[in-house]
């Protein structure tokens, strides 16, 4: 054993004054007498006392010396050369991914574990060594700079939680790289599972290569898990909405499982499986209400499964109803994929290709496309009509024109802002007059895009067939088209109808009126926001939120959005022997640097309960209780 400040010893001699004052201290003891009046004459010959006393066994005198001698060996701070994993300057990665969640680790959980690792790096320090705490989860935070400073890093550790998203390894290294800079003896150190790691024999995917000694503490003992690993809903024109699930059994051999279906916080269906070791099973659901908001799966192991499942945060799923608050259109042509596929292409819009021949289907569309075809009767609704055949009571259709040089935008509209129709070449356009419709663009011949308002709907005329031009091959087409369908039917306040992974973003659309949002999380917190809100990033919990845009505190629209934890990489929590950073291969690590730990913690908590049982006693001594009650009672030299 040595001494890191070997001179604390010194303060050893303040025992030299505490010997001093139990040597000098007058000693008297209580007498009890019927009177003092033959006292008298003692108690004026205090003088001749002698101050000078003999030391006798004394428990206080013991304890205070003990008390100032654990204290000097603590500031002396005494160690022992132990191995250890690093030395110098060292970034410590801690994974704190969902897959860190797992119960398989007899410290509680894997980043319990990986914690309790952590610290021990902290205890075994030398002098002079540095290191800086960061914890890995969908973005690396440093929880602690570099610093020797080990109580403050103890406190770092100590404090760390896991995260339900997956570890961006990327960033973590990217970030540990950026501080060896310049480091003469650098070191990083991963503790973690491998979950969202490269397994070595797949070289599909590397993560980049850092400066420096790299070594990797493995954490976790099993693999077995099961997760709800997809959960969509969709619905075709005229059928109700449909439910796809898939369950994943991640362990070595089949579990048997519950899965629960819940819609709108009712169970719907509740049925038993056996999900094959390694494999999956998808689920279909052909029915679900028309109605229904958002819905949830789950999956639990029954009371006599003979398997285990590790991990629970993946074993629940949500989803909302893609078609509520959605923008539909419908698609009434004969076969112009131009036309299909720029509405299937633009995003927040369902797109649904009708039968001509069939004509319009009873179930409501927010936008109705005409492309070279006209229905009998016109729904209530939006429309879009491109190259109509003939006229008639919305518009007049007159000859075929070849005059379509000089193409002019209307600048000052906005739904022309940002359409650019110099370098379109077109064949030929049909003139169309409309009395409620404005010119939108124009050519020497006439009107090429009329738009306006009718009966309450929003109705576009395109007057030319889009494969008579070079339009689908211009960027102007989508962006024609995109700003069509945001007049249309203007955009939802977000758009995710599958849902998010823990710690996407999702970008926000805010009405024109609105002036502020709100935000509603899972756990029934709320977040509010100012008109500037674009994008939302706080998804750190899985479950459903809800977007409410007002105006003057009125909800004008609201949108409800689905936070999942779909990742196989973290859900296979085998935990990994080796991993791979650029083109190396790391494997476990073992113990091969010199180390130091120190005790003059537990030193400090000895003194503390040595000081405790000094005040006991001495507590103790002072009220000890008499055995008569004394008439009187005066102190006497003793």
């Amino acid at each position: 054993m040595s001494f890191l400040t070997p001179l604390a010893l010194i303060a050893g001699l303040l025992a030299i004054p505490i010997l001093l004052l139990y040597m000098l201290r007058l000693r008297r003891r209580e007498v009890t007498v019927s009177s003092t009046f033959l006292w008298q004459q003692i108690l004026q010959d205090r003088e001749a006392n002698t101050p000078w006393q003999k030391l006798r066994r004394n428990l206080l005198l013991f304890l205070q010396l003990l008390i100032l001698a654990l204290l000097v060996f603590a500031l002396a701070r005494p160690y022992m050369i132990v191995p250890a994993v690093s030395a110098g300057e060292t970034a410590l990665l801690l994974d704190a991914s969902v897959s860190m969640n797992a119960t398989d680790s007899t410290d509680g959980t894997r980043f319990d574990e990986a914690k309790r690792r952590a610290l021990e790096i902290v205890d075994t320090m030398n002098a002079g060594d540095l290191l800086t705490i960061i914890r890995v989860a969908d973005a690396p935070e440093v929880l602690s700079p570099y610093t020797s400073d080990q109580t403050a890093l103890r406190a770092a550790i100590n404090a760390a939680q896991p995260s339900s998203a997956s570890a961006d390894w990327n960033a973590a290294l990217t970030l540990a790289a950026a501080g060896a800079a310049g480091a003469v003896d650098f070191n990083a150190v991963i503790i973690s599972d491998g979950g969202g790691m490269l397994n070595p024999t797949d070289d599909s995917i590397q993560l980049p290569a850092i400066p420096g000694e790299l070594r990797y503490i493995p954490v976790g003992a099993a693999g077995s898990n099961v997760a709800i690993t997809a959960l969509a809903t969709r619905a075709l024109p005229g059928q109700p909405p449909q439910l796809f699930a898939q369950m994943t059994n991640y362990g070595a051999e089949a579990a048997r499982v519950i899965f629960t279906l819940r819609v709108d916080g009712a169970i719907l269906d509740a049925n038993e499986y056996t999900i094959p070791a390694g494999g999956s099973i998808p689920l279909a659901l052909d029915e679900l209400p028309t109605d229904f908001t958002a819905l949830s799966a789950s999956i639990t192991l029954p009371t006599d499964a003979t398997t285990t499942d590790y991990l629970a945060a993946d074993n629940t799923a949500w989803a909302v109803n893609a078609a509520v608050g959605g923008r539909r259109a419908l698609i009434m042509t004969e076969g112009n994929l131009f036309v299909e596929q720029v509405l299937r292409s633009l995003p927040g819009v369902e797109a649904f290709t009708g039968d001509i021949a069939r004509g319009l289907p009873v179930e409501p569309f927010d936008l109705y496309v005409f492309d070279g075809w006209l229905p009998a009767e016109f729904p209530d609704a939006d429309m879009l009509f491109i190259n109509p055949p003939r006229s008639n009571t919305l518009f007049a259709v007159g000859g075929e024109s070849n005059q379509t040089g000089n193409p002019r935008v209307r600048r000052d509209d906005p739904r022309m802002t940002f359409v650019d129709f110099s370098t379109v070449n077109i064949l030929k356009f049909r003139q169309v007059t409309a009395t409620w419709a404005d010119a939108l663009i124009s050519a020497d011949g006439g009107a090429l895009l009329l738009a306006g308002e009718r009966d309450g709907n929003q109705i576009a005329i395109l007057t030319f067939d889009v494969r008579d031009s070079d339009l689908p091959l211009q960027i102007a087409y989508p962006i024609l088209m995109s700003s069509l369908l945001d007049w249309f039917t203007p955009p939802r306040v977000i758009n995710a109808p599958d849902g998010l992974n823990v710690g996407e973003s999702l970008p926000v659309n805010l009405p024109a009126e609105a002036d502020a949002a709100t935000v509603l999380y899972p756990d029934g917190l709320t977040r509010s926001f100012g008109r500037d809100f674009s994008a939302f990033t706080d998804t750190a919990v899985p479950g459903l939120y809800m977007v409410q845009a007002t105006a003057n505190g009125t909800v004008v629209s609201s949108a409800a959005f689905a936070v999942n934890v779909f990742d196989a990489g973290e859900s296979r929590i085998t935990p990994q022997a080796t991993i791979r950073l650029g083109d190396t291969v790391v494997t476990t690590t073992v113990e091969a640097e010199i180390g130091q730990r120190e005790f003059w913690t537990w030193l400090a908590l000895a003194a503390l309960l040595v000081l405790l049982i000094e005040w006991l006693a001495y507590h103790r001594r002072i009220t000890a209780p008499t055995l008569f009650k004394p008439l009187t009672r005066r102190s006497v030299p003793a």
